[in-house]
């Protein structure tokens, strides 16, 4: 029942934040840290247990399965593997901070504000964790409508028309993800005379190829649309441009993560054929995106839009390394699933703390702030450096693993993202040029960071240097699900169980001018 309270404690918690709200902000907001912080802390433990579970040879740690609606095959299954779990940290984590940075910020309907929030991070924890179809796509839209109303009434300016545009998006390709979701569900009925939603039954589920294509595009849908992939992408910086602090730290760090682990939990292991067909068109949209999302960015003037669009450019790299189908690589998109969000989450929160200071986004309106805010400046240096690939922090890690394993699936493709590290140097020290070195434009003083804003951004440093210089937790907690899901993909009498069908194919043939010798070699049939 562990997982079923991870959700519940948050959903409880938004309900009591909004009620106690009427009477004492401040009483809201500890409510709601107080949730989270457990959350955080009982994901810890799993954790230290997952190392058991590992022993049995199992990448399940724990499961949950309570009959819901029998009749017609939907269940209540929640279930956490190393994949999982690591998210879940991430959700936490980051969810403590969104509530930590609003603490100065939200003044407006603060308790309103935290029902949005703890359930927008109820909704994501339950996409995590979910093993049912049909609760997948309810918990999928338990994200949408607080994320909506955190942009609509505490956003900027602009909120209204970003809000809606963010909503759009999202639920039109939602509900063509339904689709393919009702689909599956009636093909694997019709096939086994059993009409179920579980994951585990699906699995199973066998159709044509061109059937499996069109399936597989509906998940896609959903899944690159909030990842988001280009040309998906348009929503992303205008939601974040007018999103408060806490939206942005949660669009950044955990939404767009969302699509990532729908990519690794459904779209891999329900369609292995149809994905390796589709595999060199989005190993080409991940390369896309890598590349445009740092052009633009390099062109922002409102500092939230840039941080935006290097999303667009790292979330490529998800995308490039999911469909590389090895281990290097989806070892790297877990990695930059975690550094990213802490990273970009991170310069969110820097981005909050500076609009607070000058109410502006504008960096053309900055410059010079290290001398009066040196702590800030050094610690915006180290999310920026992480931001284009330093080694000794945790984004190198997720990347070099990335392009080694995309490499062994495209070799030009790869030539070509790693392009992208070189224009992610140009952008990320531009945020440094303009913002904290050069001439005070503005003439404004900016205070240094406080205590409190120092408490929310130096352990964010720790985890990423952390990350950066000792990984092996981290690869060595997702390594049983990533096996797993290269399964589908291992090929017959193959040494390498990473290299996909379509990739390679072992052929063996028989010399009949000797007894028996055997002449083994592989084939590229790209």
């Amino acid at each position: 029942m562990i997982l079923l309270w991870l959700i519940v404690i948050l959903m409880a918690g938004g309900v009591l934040a909004w009620i106690v709200g009427k009477w004492s902000e401040a009483l809201s907001r500890w409510i709601a840290l107080t949730a989270t912080l457990a959350d955080l802390f009982i994901t810890l433990n799993l954790w230290r247990m997952s190392a058991a579970g590992a022993a049995l040879g199992s990448p399940w740690i724990t499961q949950l399965n309570i009959d819901w609606v029998p009749q017609w095959g939907i269940g209540f299954d929640l279930a956490l593997d190393g994949l999982s779990l690591l998210m879940l940290l991430l959700t936490f984590l980051l969810g403590a901070v969104a509530i930590l940075v609003s603490w100065n910020e939200i003044y407006n309907k603060v308790g309103f504000f935290h029902f949005n929030l703890l359930w927008v991070l109820a909704g994501i924890t339950g996409v995590f964790l979910t093993m049912d179809l049909f609760l997948f796509y309810f918990f999928w839209e338990v994200m949408l409508i607080p994320m909506y109303f955190l942009i609509g009434i505490w956003g900027h300016e602009n909120r209204t028309y970003a809000a809606y545009k963010f909503f759009i998006f999202t639920q039109a390709s939602g509900l063509l993800m339904l689709l393919a979701i009702l689909s599956l569900y009636f093909i694997h009925g019709n096939q086994t005379g059993v009409y179920t939603f579980s994951y585990f039954d699906l699995l199973g589920t066998t159709f044509s190829p061109v059937i499996g294509m069109w399936l597989m595009l509906g998940f896609l849908a959903a899944f690159l649309v909030k990842l988001p992939v280009v040309p998906f992408h348009s929503w992303l910086p205008d939601a974040h441009s007018q999103a408060p602090t806490a939206g942005s730290v949660v669009l950044a760090g955990l939404l767009l993560k969302t699509g990532a682990y729908g990519l690794l939990r459904f779209v891999l292991p329900l369609f292995p054929e149809a994905a390796q067909v589709f595999a060199p068109w989005a190993m080409l949209l991940g390369v896309i995106g890598i590349l445009y999302g740092a052009v633009v960015a390099y062109s922002q003037t409102d500092l939230k839009r840039l941080v935006a669009y290097t999303s667009v450019s790292h979330m490529g790299f998800v995308i490039l390394g999911v469909f590389a189908f090895n281990e290097l690589a989806l070892q790297g998109v877990v990695m930059q699933m975690i550094t990213h969000g802490l990273s970009t989450g991170a310069l969110f929160v820097l981005a909050g703390f500076l609009y607070h200071r000058i109410h502006t986004r504008d960096i053309e309106k900055m410059g010079g702030f290290w001398a009066a805010a040196p702590k800030m400046g050094v610690i915006a240096m180290v999310f920026v450096m992480g931001s284009l690939g330093l080694p000794g922090l945790g984004n190198f890690i997720a990347e070099f693993l990335t392009l080694l394993g995309s490499w062994q699936a495209n070799n030009w493709l790869t030539v070509f993202a790693t392009i992208g590290l070189v224009m992610a140097t140009a952008y990320s020290l531009r945020i440094m040029k303009k913002v904290f070195f050069g001439l005070n434009r503005s003439g404004v003083l900016v205070p240094d960071l406080t205590w409190k804003e120092m408490l929310i951004t130096v352990p964010m440093v720790l985890l990423l240097l952390w990350l950066g210089l000792y990984p092996q937790p981290i690869l060595d907690t997702a390594k049983p699900t990533i096996d797993q899901q290269l399964q589908a993909y291992k090929v017959p009498g193959a040494d390498n169980p990473a290299i996909p069908k379509q990739h390679a194919l072992q052929v063996l043939l028989t010399d009949t001018t000797g007894p028996q010798q055997t002449i083994g070699g592989t084939y590229d049939i790209r």
